[in-house]
Parts: structure tokens; sequence; C-alpha cells
């Protein structure tokens, strides 16, 4: 469902894929080839909230902020997780069930871990793997690890075109 508030309706790219059963509501931008699952729900109420292309959000996502959230290209947020952030480096991906608190920052080309609590305003570097709770910082990520991160982004933007063309969009 996609709804306008206060006057601000989602502008969403026509390339991207957005499931019938996802709410996103206001101050919301999405990029080309851009993907939203089933139970995400995108709340640009409080603020603006852009996503780069081909990114995906997967289901029961949330995405929230105050203020404004910058979400880069090519990112995967994996199933449940919370994202009330500042922003998303392109190339990322968010594990399953992760938690990004308010001002945090995540660089490019990184990795926050399944279940992971990224604490207000932390600042991560690109290329960094982070994971734990709070989240610390594990290592840096090698080119070919985050080589499997393009390679899903890759991968999720087929899927989505496959779901258009057999008409399970809203």
């Amino acid at each position: 469902m996609i709804r306008s508030y206060q006057g601000k309706t989602p502008r969403i790219h026509p390339s991207g894929f957005v499931s019938e059963a996802a709410y996103i509501v206001g101050d919301v931008e999405i990029g080309e080839n851009s993907n939203i699952w089933p139970g995400a729900v995108i709340r640009g109420d409080f603020g603006k909230i852009v996503i780069g292309k081909n990114t995906s959000v997967e289901d029961n996502c949330v995405i929230h902020t105050a203020d404004e959230i910058i979400i880069g290209d090519n990112v995967i947020i994996g199933h449940t997780a919370a994202v009330h952030c500042k922003n998303i480096g392109d190339n990322c991906l968010i594990g399953i069930s992760a938690v990004l608190l308010q001002d945090a920052e995540i660089g490019r080309s990184c990795m926050v871990a399944a279940g992971a609590l990224v604490p207000p305003g932390m600042k991560v570097p690109e290329k960094s793997l982070i994971m734990g709770s709070p989240a610390r910082i594990k290592e840096r990520l090698s080119d070919e690890k985050l080589a499997l991160v393009r390679l899903g982004a890759d991968a999720y933007v087929d899927i989505a075109q496959e779901y258009k063309r057999a008409g399970y969009e809203g």
C-alpha cells in the first residue's frame, strides 16, 4: 500500500518493484530497480527517506526516521531489520534482524551481521564487518567478500523483475 501523508507522496522509479503487501507512506523516494518485499514498512512521516538504485528491502523490515535517511545503491537490508539510522552507504549488506539506531552511519561496502545492534551515533568506516550487541568492528572486508553483496543485489533485481512480469505488485 502506498499512501500520501501531509501532501507528500512516495516517489517510486517505474522500474522498481513494491510488493502489494508492503506499506510506504509520505516523503519516500525509491530508486531504479529497487525492490520492496512483503511486510516492509517505510514511513516517511517524520523525515525523508531516500533509497538508491538496485537496493532490496526484504520482508518485514521497518525503515523510519525522525530526520532523514539516505540508503545507497546496491544495498540489501535483510528480513526484519529495523533501520532508524542516518545513512547506509553503497554496496552494503544489513543482516537479518539487525537494528540500526538513530544517527548511526554505515560507510560504503560494509556488512552488518544478523542480529547486530548498531548504537546511536556509531560511525562505521567503509569495508567494515560489524557484529554484536552493541555492534563492534570485527574485520576489514576483502573485495572478494564484498563481491558477494553485489551478486546478491543483482539477484534481487532479477527476481523482482520476474515478480513484476508476473503481475505481483500493488
